[in-house]
Parts: C-alpha cells; structure tokens; sequence
C-alpha cells in the first residue's frame, strides 16, 4: 500500500501475458510450498503479544497518569485531547503522505456520509474515552476490568433493540449470568465508588452504541475502516466533541490549579500517546492477520493479567468474592467468545455450500442448447 503500489497491476497484467505465452513447460512449472505451518502460528501468537502488551501498557500508564496518588494530573479529558491530536496527526502523516494505507474508494467518503456515519461515531467514541479514563480517578484497574465484562452485554442488548441480531433465549441468559457475575463482583470491591461504577458503565454504554452504529452506519454501506483510517476520520471530529466538555469542566479547573500543577513532562506525555498510537497499529495488525474473535480471546487473558498486575504491584485490594464473581462473568464471556466462533464457522460453511452449487456458466449454456433439442424431440414423439 506504499506510494508506489500504483505500479502493481500493471506489472500483474505483464505477468499474466508472459505467462500466457510462454511454453507449456513453464506452465507446468511446480507451484511454489505452501507457508510453513509452525510459521504462521508463531506469528499469531506474537501479534497477540504484541497486543496484550500495548493494551496492558497503555492501561496502567493512563493510571498512572490520572491517578492522584500516582503522577496526579487527574485531567482525563486533557490526556485524551492530547492522544486525539498525536493519534490524529500521524494517521494523516500514514495516510496522506506516507501511503500506508488507502482511504476507502468504494463508497467514497463524502461530506454528507461524513456527518451522517462517522459524526454520531465520533461523538461516542469521545464520551466512551472520557467517561473510562475519568473512571481510574476512582476505581482500581482490577475493578474496572471486571466491569468491562459487561461489554458483550451491552452489544448484544443494543443489537437486538436495532435488530441487527435476533433474540435467542440462551444468548438471554449468558448476559444475565455475565451481569450476575459482575454484581458479585461489584458486591466485594473493598474501594467501591458509585460515581466511578457509573463513570465506567457509562463508557462501556457508549462504546457498545458505538460498535453498533458502526455496523449500522457504515459497514450496511460496504464500507470498511480499518484502525488507521477509522483514527484519521474520527479523531478530528472526536477532538472537536472533547472540547465542548473541556472547556465547561477543566479548563477553570487547569485555570485554577495553574499556580500549583506541576508543567506536564513531555516524555510522559509523548509516550504515553506513542502507546496509544502503536495500540491502534496493533489492533489493525492483529485483526488483519487473525481475526477480530482472536482479538476478543487474547482480551480475556489481558484482563487476567491486569487483575494481577493490579493485586501483586499496585497493591490494589483483590477480594474472593471479588474473584468469584469476575470468574462467572469469564465463563460467560468464554462461552459467548466460543458461539460466536461456531457461528462464524457455520456461515463460512453456507458460504461454501452455496458456492459449490452454483451452476458453472458452461454447465448453463449447455442446459440452454439442450432444452429446445430436448423439447423437439417430444415434439416428433407425439407427432
């Protein structure tokens, strides 16, 4: 997809002519071997790796940034003001000057596709960030991750309210004993806070609204983004929608505490928005090379593995019941994760049903010529 990939077909149709014409010796020319097997699955599970440890990354320096008791610059919006305008930046730089990748030509995005899809998208995708980054002023990581349990509840009760998914009692009931789940978890968290419970339920609300307006929006239209383009479409409009409640709730704060705030540390910053960045890169790599459900498994682990990291370094307080009540909300999670997979298996197998009987253009031409012989035929019989 580099800036001179325009080059590619061309060069495809000198092939395919030089191929066309040379010997049948060539032709018959033995294909190359296929990919090694023990490659491509090395390859997956460092994609994965990569991932986990970005995501892992990007989560705990965010809490480390917004805690109080940490670094204590408690400016949620402010930190991802400055991730949309560094995301934003080089995402234009890849798109437009480096060539990384393409914007989508089919359709093209147009200004009133842009207000009408990608607007909505954007101003969710601003409270979703808002609302969960302000969530680590109050909760601990473990907590928070226990809470984004929820997700595929949220998904799924939106999808089947715009009915795109269908109402299946047992999919009913995993929700419900996910979010069973979570309340026992809720139910022993040492440092409950209902205004950081609702911060968080609040992101994980907008950015389940937000998944389905994107299916609903854009992908109904045939268009398809991936991270970077999906950053250089909607992180200027979500930047334009942080500003509005930045200017009403930090800014007289920032003003006020100007004379006591310590100047924010460029190497902290930039990092951290480094992070962020390459976790986009990481997500386009991962899914473009798996698969978004292996995305979904390898959330699970991360999850683990944050709960620990929370217990064991941060010193944040991990009850049993804590514990129990995120290990039903993971089994449920699991066995959503695991339906979704033999779904996913079932189409592809109609997929290939349905190609395989199709009729071959040659065999319905034939058919055509054979009919009216057919039909003359029984024509002479019955004279």
């Amino acid at each position: 997809m580099g800036a001179g990939d325009d080059t590619a077909p061309a060069k495809a149709a000198m092939e395919v002519s030089v191929s066309s014409s040379s010997s049948t010796s060539a032709s018959t020319a033995p294909a190359p071997p296929p990919p090694s097997v023990l490659r491509s699955v090395l390859l997956s599970y460092a994609y994965v790796g990569i991932w986990i440890s970005l995501s892992f990354s990007v989560i705990v320096y965010n809490k480390y940034i917004l805690d109080p008791k940490m670094y204590g610059w408690p400016f949620p919006i402010s930190l991802t003001m400055i991730h949309m305008v560094f995301c934003a930046t080089l995402a234009a730089l890849l798109v437009r000057v480096l060539r990384v990748v393409d914007v989508p030509a089919s359709p093209p995005m147009t200004p009133r596709l842009y207000a009408a899809s990608v607007v909505p998208i954007g101003a969710l995708y601003a409270l979703s960030l808002w609302f969960s980054n302000s969530a680590y002023i109050y909760l601990s990581v473990s907590f928070i991750q226990m809470l984004k349990a929820l997700m595929p509840v949220a998904v799924y009760s939106l999808a089947v309210a715009f009915r795109t998914d269908s109402f299946r009692r047992a999919s009913m009931l995993n929700m419900l004993g996910i979010s069973a789940g979570v309340a026992v978890a809720a139910y022993g968290e040492a440092r409950f806070d209902a205004f950081g419970v609702a911060l968080q339920l609040a992101a994980v609300a907008a950015e389940a609204t937000r998944l389905v307006l994107i299916q609903i929006l854009l992908t109904s239209r045939g268009m398809s983004l991936n991270p970077i383009t999906s950053l250089y479409y909607i992180a200027p409009c979500c930047l334009l929608f942080l500003t509005v409640p930045w200017y009403a709730v930090e800014l007289p704060r920032l003003r006020a505490a100007a004379a006591g705030l310590a100047r924010p540390d460029v190497f902290v910053f930039g990092t951290n928005s480094l992070c962020a960045f390459a976790l986009n890169l990481a997500v386009f790599l991962l899914v473009g090379k798996t698969s978004a459900l292996t995305m979904n498994v390898a959330g699970v682990v991360k999850d683990w593995l944050l709960i620990a990291f929370s217990w064991t370094v941060i010193k944040d307080t991990v009850t049993p019941v804590n514990l129990a009540g995120y290990g039903i909300a993971f089994l449920g999670v699991a066995y959503y994760n695991h339906a979704k997979l033999q779904g996913l298996k079932a189409m592809e197998a109609e997929r290939k049903a349905a190609a395989t009987a199709v009729p071959k253009p040659d065999d319905a031409e034939a058919a055509a010529r054979l009919l009216p012989e057919k039909d003359g035929r029984d024509g002479d019989r019955k004279n």
